[in-house]
């Protein structure tokens, strides 16, 4: 997969379901970061590899709405990855190359700054919900 091909809910679902298969230790410690967390400076960025991308048109304005239907915000390391809400709507998946596990990507461009932010991808809380008209 390239960064550009677009990934649908069945292919992501498969990508989360071998990035739990794995059990090795790694420096990229993916599996720490069950919520969205700030990309540290020590994470190993020349590893990882591009899996595709959650992003849609890139003429269209995506939504900044969020999906919470359970009491979850966005900082919950259990709130659910709804791929047509934000901030799934603007991120990129990728792969470690060595431990090869995955995780989602995406960079918060507030006011004044830039954050780069990272999500282990995890299936379990993976929905299909529906997109907003």
């Amino acid at each position: 997969m390239n960064t550009e091909q677009a990934l649908n809910i069945d292919e992501l679902r498969a990508l989360a379901l071998a990035s739990a298969q794995v059990a090795d230790s790694c420096a990229c410690e993916i599996a720490s970061y069950p919520g969205w967390t700030r990309t540290p400076v020590s994470f190993p960025q020349a590893q990882m590899r591009p899996a595709g991308t959650l992003a849609g048109d890139p003429y269209a304005e995506p939504t900044f709405a969020e999906y919470h239907p359970h009491g979850t915000n966005y900082w919950s390391p259990d709130a659910p990855v709804a791929i047509h809400y934000f901030p799934y709507n603007r991120c990129a998946v990728q792969q470690c190359s060595v431990c090869l596990r995955y995780c989602l990507s995406y960079v918060e461009a507030g006011g004044y700054y830039v954050e780069p932010r990272i999500r282990a991808l995890d299936v379990r809380h993976i929905l299909d919900a529906p997109a907003l008209d």
